[in-house]
Protein backbone atom coordinates (compact mmCIF):
# COMPACT_ATOMS: atom_id res chain seq x y z
CA UNK A 1 0.00 0.00 0.00
CA UNK A 2 1.51 3.27 -1.15
CA UNK A 3 1.67 6.14 1.32
CA UNK A 4 -0.56 9.12 0.56
CA UNK A 5 1.79 11.96 -0.44
CA UNK A 6 -0.91 14.68 -0.41
CA UNK A 7 -0.13 16.01 3.12
CA UNK A 8 3.55 16.25 2.17
CA UNK A 9 2.75 18.38 -0.87
CA UNK A 10 0.30 20.50 1.13
CA UNK A 11 2.90 21.20 3.79
CA UNK A 12 5.47 22.19 1.17
CA UNK A 13 2.89 24.50 -0.45
CA UNK A 14 2.17 26.12 2.94
CA UNK A 15 5.87 26.88 3.40
CA UNK A 16 6.06 28.52 -0.04
CA UNK A 17 2.81 30.40 0.50
CA UNK A 18 3.91 31.83 3.85
CA UNK A 19 7.18 32.97 2.30
CA UNK A 20 5.22 34.71 -0.47
CA UNK A 21 2.96 36.45 2.06
CA UNK A 22 5.92 37.70 4.13
CA UNK A 23 7.72 38.94 1.02
CA UNK A 24 4.50 40.68 -0.07
CA UNK A 25 4.00 42.40 3.30
CA UNK A 26 7.69 43.35 3.50
CA UNK A 27 7.86 44.89 0.01
CA UNK A 28 4.54 46.78 0.33
CA UNK A 29 5.53 48.13 3.75
CA UNK A 30 9.04 49.10 2.65
CA UNK A 31 7.75 50.93 -0.41
CA UNK A 32 5.14 52.75 1.66
CA UNK A 33 7.62 53.97 4.28
CA UNK A 34 10.11 55.04 1.61
CA UNK A 35 7.32 56.99 -0.12
CA UNK A 36 6.39 58.69 3.14
CA UNK A 37 10.01 59.73 3.66
CA UNK A 38 10.35 60.86 0.06
CA UNK A 39 7.19 62.99 0.27
CA UNK A 40 8.30 64.42 3.60
CA UNK A 41 5.20 63.23 5.40
CA UNK A 42 7.14 61.76 8.29
CA UNK A 43 5.53 64.07 10.88
CA UNK A 44 2.01 63.05 9.85
CA UNK A 45 3.09 59.40 9.82
CA UNK A 46 4.65 59.56 13.31
CA UNK A 47 1.57 61.27 14.71
CA UNK A 48 -0.60 58.45 13.32
CA UNK A 49 1.77 55.72 14.47
CA UNK A 50 1.85 56.76 18.09
CA UNK A 51 5.32 55.19 18.54
CA UNK A 52 8.63 55.17 16.74
CA UNK A 53 8.44 52.34 14.14
CA UNK A 54 11.22 50.10 12.96
CA UNK A 55 13.43 51.05 10.06
CA UNK A 56 11.60 50.79 6.73
CA UNK A 57 13.80 47.78 5.82
CA UNK A 58 13.32 45.91 9.11
CA UNK A 59 9.88 44.54 8.25
CA UNK A 60 11.29 42.87 5.15
CA UNK A 61 14.71 41.84 6.50
CA UNK A 62 13.56 40.67 9.95
CA UNK A 63 10.46 38.94 8.58
CA UNK A 64 12.41 36.96 5.97
CA UNK A 65 15.34 36.32 8.35
CA UNK A 66 13.12 34.91 11.09
CA UNK A 67 11.25 32.82 8.53
CA UNK A 68 14.49 31.27 7.27
CA UNK A 69 15.23 30.29 10.90
CA UNK A 70 11.76 28.75 11.10
CA UNK A 71 12.37 26.73 7.93
CA UNK A 72 15.58 25.37 9.43
CA UNK A 73 13.69 24.33 12.56
CA UNK A 74 11.03 22.65 10.41
CA UNK A 75 13.69 20.42 8.82
CA UNK A 76 14.75 19.08 12.22
CA UNK A 77 13.21 15.67 12.95
CA UNK A 78 13.13 13.88 16.27
CA UNK A 79 11.02 11.24 18.05
CA UNK A 80 12.51 12.05 21.44
CA UNK A 81 9.83 13.63 23.63
CA UNK A 82 11.96 16.37 25.17
CA UNK A 83 13.71 17.23 21.90
CA UNK A 84 10.36 17.43 20.12
CA UNK A 85 8.92 19.67 22.84
CA UNK A 86 11.96 21.96 22.64
CA UNK A 87 11.68 22.10 18.84
CA UNK A 88 8.00 23.15 18.96
CA UNK A 89 8.66 25.77 21.66
CA UNK A 90 11.47 27.29 19.57
CA UNK A 91 9.22 27.28 16.50
CA UNK A 92 6.50 29.12 18.43
CA UNK A 93 9.00 31.75 19.68
CA UNK A 94 10.33 32.28 16.16
CA UNK A 95 6.73 32.45 14.88
CA UNK A 96 5.89 35.19 17.38
CA UNK A 97 9.03 37.05 16.30
CA UNK A 98 7.83 36.85 12.67
CA UNK A 99 4.41 38.21 13.68
CA UNK A 100 6.11 41.06 15.53
CA UNK A 101 8.29 41.87 12.49
CA UNK A 102 5.16 42.27 10.33
CA UNK A 103 3.44 44.40 12.99
CA UNK A 104 1.09 41.49 13.91
CA UNK A 105 -0.68 41.95 10.60
CA UNK A 106 -0.26 38.26 9.73
CA UNK A 107 -0.29 35.15 11.98
CA UNK A 108 -0.49 32.37 9.37
CA UNK A 109 2.97 31.07 10.30
CA UNK A 110 1.41 29.69 13.51
CA UNK A 111 -0.74 27.38 11.37
CA UNK A 112 2.42 26.19 9.64
CA UNK A 113 3.98 25.42 13.03
CA UNK A 114 0.83 23.52 14.07
CA UNK A 115 0.91 21.50 10.83
CA UNK A 116 4.55 20.60 11.50
CA UNK A 117 3.81 19.45 15.04
CA UNK A 118 1.02 17.11 13.88
CA UNK A 119 3.58 15.13 11.86
CA UNK A 120 5.53 14.09 14.94
CA UNK A 121 3.11 14.08 17.88
CA UNK A 122 1.37 10.69 17.79
CA UNK A 123 -0.01 10.65 21.31
CA UNK A 124 -3.61 11.91 21.13
CA UNK A 125 -3.50 13.73 24.49
CA UNK A 126 -0.28 15.56 23.61
CA UNK A 127 -1.63 16.35 20.16
CA UNK A 128 -4.80 17.94 21.55
CA UNK A 129 -2.73 19.97 24.04
CA UNK A 130 -0.40 21.22 21.28
CA UNK A 131 -3.35 22.16 19.03
CA UNK A 132 -5.05 24.11 21.81
CA UNK A 133 -1.82 25.90 22.78
CA UNK A 134 -0.98 26.95 19.22
CA UNK A 135 -4.59 27.97 18.46
CA UNK A 136 -4.61 30.21 21.53
CA UNK A 137 -1.35 31.80 20.40
CA UNK A 138 -2.75 32.16 16.85
CA UNK A 139 -5.76 34.06 18.18
CA UNK A 140 -3.72 36.19 20.56
CA UNK A 141 -1.17 37.44 17.99
CA UNK A 142 -3.82 39.68 16.47
CA UNK A 143 -3.01 43.34 15.96
CA UNK A 144 -6.21 44.52 17.63
CA UNK A 145 -5.60 42.42 20.74
CA UNK A 146 -1.90 43.17 20.97
CA UNK A 147 -2.51 46.93 20.66
CA UNK A 148 -4.56 46.85 23.86
CA UNK A 149 -1.57 45.87 26.00
CA UNK A 150 1.33 46.75 23.73
CA UNK A 151 1.62 49.80 21.43
CA UNK A 152 2.23 48.69 17.86
CA UNK A 153 2.23 50.34 14.46
CA UNK A 154 -0.45 48.60 12.38
CA UNK A 155 -0.04 47.68 8.72
CA UNK A 156 -2.83 50.13 7.90
CA UNK A 157 -0.74 52.92 9.40
CA UNK A 158 2.41 51.68 7.67
CA UNK A 159 0.55 51.73 4.34
CA UNK A 160 -0.79 55.31 4.73
CA UNK A 161 1.33 56.44 1.79
CA UNK A 162 -1.13 54.75 -0.57
CA UNK A 163 -4.58 56.16 -1.25
CA UNK A 164 -7.69 54.57 0.17
CA UNK A 165 -8.51 52.45 -2.85
CA UNK A 166 -4.96 51.12 -3.05
CA UNK A 167 -4.99 50.22 0.65
CA UNK A 168 -8.29 48.38 0.18
CA UNK A 169 -6.84 46.45 -2.74
CA UNK A 170 -3.60 45.63 -0.91
CA UNK A 171 -5.55 44.53 2.17
CA UNK A 172 -7.85 42.39 0.01
CA UNK A 173 -4.84 40.61 -1.51
CA UNK A 174 -3.44 39.96 1.97
CA UNK A 175 -6.83 38.68 3.17
CA UNK A 176 -7.04 36.33 0.18
CA UNK A 177 -3.56 34.96 0.78
CA UNK A 178 -4.34 34.52 4.50
CA UNK A 179 -7.60 32.71 3.66
CA UNK A 180 -5.77 30.51 1.14
CA UNK A 181 -3.23 29.58 3.80
CA UNK A 182 -6.05 28.75 6.24
CA UNK A 183 -7.83 26.64 3.61
CA UNK A 184 -4.67 24.65 2.81
CA UNK A 185 -4.09 24.11 6.54
CA UNK A 186 -7.62 22.74 7.07
CA UNK A 187 -7.23 20.52 3.99
CA UNK A 188 -3.90 19.31 5.36
CA UNK A 189 -5.41 18.41 8.76
CA UNK A 190 -8.29 16.52 7.11
CA UNK A 191 -5.83 14.51 4.98
CA UNK A 192 -3.72 13.76 8.06
CA UNK A 193 -6.78 12.42 9.93
CA UNK A 194 -7.89 10.36 6.92
CA UNK A 195 -4.37 8.95 6.54
CA UNK A 196 -4.27 7.93 10.19
CA UNK A 197 -7.69 6.29 9.95
CA UNK A 198 -6.60 4.47 6.78
CA UNK A 199 -3.35 3.35 8.42
CA UNK A 200 -5.23 2.11 11.50
CA UNK A 201 -7.63 0.20 9.26
CA UNK A 202 -4.71 -1.29 7.32
CA UNK A 203 -2.99 -2.40 10.53
CA UNK A 204 -6.20 -4.00 11.80
CA UNK A 205 -6.59 -5.80 8.48
CA UNK A 206 -2.99 -7.04 8.65
CA UNK A 207 -3.53 -8.23 12.23
CA UNK A 208 -6.63 -10.15 11.18
CA UNK A 209 -4.75 -11.67 8.25
CA UNK A 210 -1.87 -12.59 10.54
CA UNK A 211 -4.27 -14.21 13.01
CA UNK A 212 -5.79 -16.27 10.19
CA UNK A 213 -2.33 -17.33 8.99
CA UNK A 214 -1.37 -18.29 12.55
CA UNK A 215 -4.55 -20.33 12.86
CA UNK A 216 -3.78 -22.10 9.60
CA UNK A 217 -0.23 -22.79 10.73
CA UNK A 218 -1.55 -24.13 14.05
CA UNK A 219 -3.92 -26.48 12.21
CA UNK A 220 -1.10 -27.63 9.94
CA UNK A 221 1.18 -28.14 12.96
CA UNK A 222 -1.46 -30.27 14.67
CA UNK A 223 -1.98 -32.25 11.51
CA UNK A 224 1.77 -32.73 11.21
CA UNK A 225 1.98 -33.86 14.85
CA UNK A 226 -0.85 -36.31 14.30
CA UNK A 227 0.81 -37.61 11.15
CA UNK A 228 4.12 -37.89 12.99
CA UNK A 229 2.50 -39.88 15.80
CA UNK A 230 0.82 -42.19 13.31
CA UNK A 231 4.08 -42.65 11.43
CA UNK A 232 5.94 -43.40 14.65
CA UNK A 233 3.30 -45.90 15.78
CA UNK A 234 3.49 -47.63 12.40
CA UNK A 235 7.25 -47.73 12.55
CA UNK A 236 7.19 -49.22 16.05
CA UNK A 237 4.61 -51.74 14.91
CA UNK A 238 6.84 -52.75 12.04
CA UNK A 239 9.84 -53.00 14.33
CA UNK A 240 7.96 -55.21 16.77
CA UNK A 241 6.52 -57.31 13.97
CA UNK A 242 9.88 -57.78 12.28
CA UNK A 243 11.83 -58.55 15.45
CA UNK A 244 9.49 -60.23 17.91
CA UNK A 245 7.20 -61.68 15.22
CA UNK A 246 9.95 -63.60 13.54
CA UNK A 247 11.50 -64.75 16.82
CA UNK A 248 8.20 -65.81 18.38
CA UNK A 249 7.16 -67.64 15.23
CA UNK A 250 10.39 -69.67 15.31
CA UNK A 251 10.04 -70.34 19.01
CA UNK A 252 6.43 -71.51 18.71
CA UNK A 253 7.25 -73.77 15.76
CA UNK A 254 10.25 -75.25 17.59
CA UNK A 255 8.25 -75.87 20.73
CA UNK A 256 5.60 -77.71 18.72
CA UNK A 257 8.32 -79.92 17.26
CA UNK A 258 9.79 -80.56 20.71
CA UNK A 259 6.44 -81.68 22.04
CA UNK A 260 6.27 -84.25 19.26
CA UNK A 261 9.86 -85.43 19.77
CA UNK A 262 9.82 -85.44 23.56
CA UNK A 263 8.50 -89.00 23.88
CA UNK A 264 9.95 -90.35 20.66
CA UNK A 265 13.50 -88.98 20.73
CA UNK A 266 14.46 -87.01 23.91
CA UNK A 267 17.93 -86.29 22.56
CA UNK A 268 16.51 -84.70 19.42
CA UNK A 269 14.04 -82.73 21.55
CA UNK A 270 16.97 -81.45 23.69
CA UNK A 271 18.84 -80.41 20.59
CA UNK A 272 15.72 -78.65 19.32
CA UNK A 273 15.38 -76.77 22.64
CA UNK A 274 18.96 -75.58 22.25
CA UNK A 275 18.08 -74.18 18.84
CA UNK A 276 14.97 -72.51 20.30
CA UNK A 277 17.12 -70.88 23.02
CA UNK A 278 19.43 -69.44 20.35
CA UNK A 279 16.44 -68.06 18.46
CA UNK A 280 15.12 -66.45 21.65
CA UNK A 281 18.50 -64.89 22.41
CA UNK A 282 18.79 -63.51 18.88
CA UNK A 283 15.25 -62.17 19.12
CA UNK A 284 16.09 -60.44 22.39
CA UNK A 285 19.11 -58.85 20.76
CA UNK A 286 16.94 -57.58 17.91
CA UNK A 287 14.45 -56.10 20.38
CA UNK A 288 17.24 -54.40 22.30
CA UNK A 289 18.62 -52.92 19.08
CA UNK A 290 15.16 -51.59 18.20
CA UNK A 291 14.75 -50.02 21.63
CA UNK A 292 18.23 -48.53 21.56
CA UNK A 293 17.43 -46.95 18.22
CA UNK A 294 14.75 -44.89 19.98
CA UNK A 295 17.25 -43.61 22.52
CA UNK A 296 19.12 -40.29 22.08
CA UNK A 297 22.50 -40.97 20.54
CA UNK A 298 24.17 -38.60 23.01
CA UNK A 299 23.12 -40.80 25.93
CA UNK A 300 24.69 -43.80 24.27
CA UNK A 301 28.06 -42.06 24.06
CA UNK A 302 28.28 -39.90 27.22
CA UNK A 303 26.94 -39.53 30.76
CA UNK A 304 23.59 -37.81 31.29
CA UNK A 305 24.97 -34.50 32.58
CA UNK A 306 27.55 -34.30 29.77
CA UNK A 307 24.82 -35.10 27.23
CA UNK A 308 22.67 -32.27 28.60
CA UNK A 309 25.56 -29.80 28.46
CA UNK A 310 26.31 -30.86 24.88
CA UNK A 311 22.66 -30.44 23.83
CA UNK A 312 22.40 -27.02 25.50
CA UNK A 313 25.62 -25.83 23.86
CA UNK A 314 24.46 -26.99 20.43
CA UNK A 315 21.06 -25.28 20.94
CA UNK A 316 22.76 -22.01 21.88
CA UNK A 317 24.93 -22.18 18.76
CA UNK A 318 22.06 -22.99 16.36
CA UNK A 319 19.38 -20.66 17.79
CA UNK A 320 21.34 -17.78 19.33
CA UNK A 321 19.39 -18.11 22.59
CA UNK A 322 21.20 -17.56 25.92
CA UNK A 323 20.73 -20.69 28.03
CA UNK A 324 21.93 -21.04 31.62
CA UNK A 325 22.27 -24.50 33.16
CA UNK A 326 22.40 -24.95 36.94
CA UNK A 327 22.65 -28.50 38.26
CA UNK A 328 23.39 -28.84 42.00
CA UNK A 329 23.00 -32.61 42.28
CA UNK A 330 24.56 -35.69 40.76
CA UNK A 331 22.90 -37.31 37.78
CA UNK A 332 24.43 -40.78 38.12
CA UNK A 333 22.58 -43.89 39.14
CA UNK A 334 19.44 -43.36 37.06
CA UNK A 335 17.92 -46.11 34.96
CA UNK A 336 17.84 -45.84 31.19
CA UNK A 337 14.16 -44.83 31.22
CA UNK A 338 14.81 -42.12 33.80
CA UNK A 339 17.78 -40.73 31.86
CA UNK A 340 15.72 -40.70 28.65
CA UNK A 341 12.88 -38.86 30.41
CA UNK A 342 15.16 -36.20 31.94
CA UNK A 343 16.89 -35.65 28.60
CA UNK A 344 13.65 -35.43 26.62
CA UNK A 345 12.01 -33.02 29.09
CA UNK A 346 14.92 -30.58 28.85
CA UNK A 347 15.07 -30.99 25.08
CA UNK A 348 11.33 -30.52 24.50
CA UNK A 349 11.13 -27.55 26.91
CA UNK A 350 13.92 -25.70 25.14
CA UNK A 351 12.31 -26.44 21.77
CA UNK A 352 8.93 -25.10 22.93
CA UNK A 353 10.51 -21.98 24.49
CA UNK A 354 12.28 -21.06 21.26
CA UNK A 355 9.70 -22.23 18.71
CA UNK A 356 6.44 -21.24 20.41
CA UNK A 357 7.53 -18.75 23.07
CA UNK A 358 10.09 -16.85 20.91
CA UNK A 359 12.37 -16.86 23.98
CA UNK A 360 15.87 -15.43 23.87
CA UNK A 361 16.82 -16.44 27.43
CA UNK A 362 16.25 -19.84 29.01
CA UNK A 363 17.18 -20.94 32.53
CA UNK A 364 17.42 -24.63 33.39
CA UNK A 365 17.72 -25.80 36.99
CA UNK A 366 18.07 -29.38 38.18
CA UNK A 367 18.09 -30.02 41.91
CA UNK A 368 17.23 -32.61 44.52
CA UNK A 369 14.72 -32.25 47.32
CA UNK A 370 15.05 -35.35 49.51
CA UNK A 371 13.72 -38.18 47.34
CA UNK A 372 12.59 -35.98 44.44
CA UNK A 373 14.57 -34.77 41.45
CA UNK A 374 13.20 -31.39 40.32
CA UNK A 375 13.70 -30.04 36.81
CA UNK A 376 12.72 -26.39 36.31
CA UNK A 377 12.84 -24.62 32.94
CA UNK A 378 11.87 -20.91 32.67
CA UNK A 379 12.14 -18.49 29.76
CA UNK A 380 11.55 -14.83 28.87
CA UNK A 381 9.20 -15.66 25.98
CA UNK A 382 5.73 -14.37 25.18
CA UNK A 383 4.11 -16.88 27.51
CA UNK A 384 0.54 -18.11 27.27
CA UNK A 385 -2.37 -17.30 29.58
CA UNK A 386 -4.48 -20.22 28.39
CA UNK A 387 -2.10 -23.17 27.94
CA UNK A 388 -3.42 -25.88 25.64
CA UNK A 389 -1.54 -29.13 26.08
CA UNK A 390 -0.07 -30.21 22.77
CA UNK A 391 1.89 -33.26 21.78
CA UNK A 392 5.07 -32.12 23.51
CA UNK A 393 3.49 -31.48 26.95
CA UNK A 394 1.31 -34.58 26.62
CA UNK A 395 4.34 -36.73 25.79
CA UNK A 396 6.31 -35.32 28.74
CA UNK A 397 3.43 -36.02 31.10
CA UNK A 398 3.12 -39.59 29.83
CA UNK A 399 6.84 -40.23 30.40
CA UNK A 400 6.65 -38.84 33.94
CA UNK A 401 3.54 -40.83 34.83
CA UNK A 402 5.35 -44.04 33.91
CA UNK A 403 8.02 -43.09 36.47
CA UNK A 404 5.53 -41.92 39.10
CA UNK A 405 6.49 -38.29 38.53
CA UNK A 406 4.49 -35.07 38.06
CA UNK A 407 4.46 -32.17 35.61
CA UNK A 408 3.32 -28.57 36.25
CA UNK A 409 3.48 -25.47 34.07
CA UNK A 410 2.17 -21.92 33.63
CA UNK A 411 2.54 -19.19 31.00
CA UNK A 412 2.64 -15.94 33.00
CA UNK A 413 5.70 -13.68 32.50
CA UNK A 414 7.23 -16.13 30.05
CA UNK A 415 6.75 -19.89 30.37
CA UNK A 416 7.70 -22.21 33.23
CA UNK A 417 7.81 -26.02 33.33
CA UNK A 418 8.56 -28.02 36.46
CA UNK A 419 8.98 -31.80 36.49
CA UNK A 420 9.41 -33.96 39.59
CA UNK A 421 10.80 -37.50 39.40
CA UNK A 422 11.03 -39.83 42.45
CA UNK A 423 14.60 -40.91 43.16
CA UNK A 424 14.84 -44.65 43.72
CA UNK A 425 18.56 -44.93 44.49
CA UNK A 426 20.48 -44.22 47.66
CA UNK A 427 21.44 -40.82 48.96
CA UNK A 428 25.11 -41.51 48.50
CA UNK A 429 24.66 -41.76 44.71
CA UNK A 430 23.09 -38.31 44.55
CA UNK A 431 26.37 -36.68 45.31
CA UNK A 432 28.49 -38.73 42.93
Amino acid sequence: MEENQTPKYQFAFMKQLNLLILVYIGIVTMCSVKGIIRDQNARSFLNSAGKLPLSYTDTFVLGIGYYICLLLLLTFRSKNGWQLAGKIVLEILVGISICNAVHFGYAGVMLLIMADGMQYIQNMRRRVFAIIAICVIYLLVDANLISVIYPIVSLKTMWMYYDHQAVVLLSAVLTFLNALNLFVFIYYMVEMILNQMSEKKRILSLNEELAQKNEQLLIQARQLEAATQTKERNRLAREIHDTLGHALTGIITGLDACMMLLDIDPAAAKAQLSVIADVARNGMKDVRRSINALRPDALEKTMLKDALVQMITETEKTTGAVISFDCNTGLNGFTQDEEDTIYRIVQESMTNSIRHGKATEIRIRIGRDYNLLTISITDNGIGCQNVQKGFGLHHMQERLQLLGGQLSYHGENGFMIEAQIPIRWGEEKADD
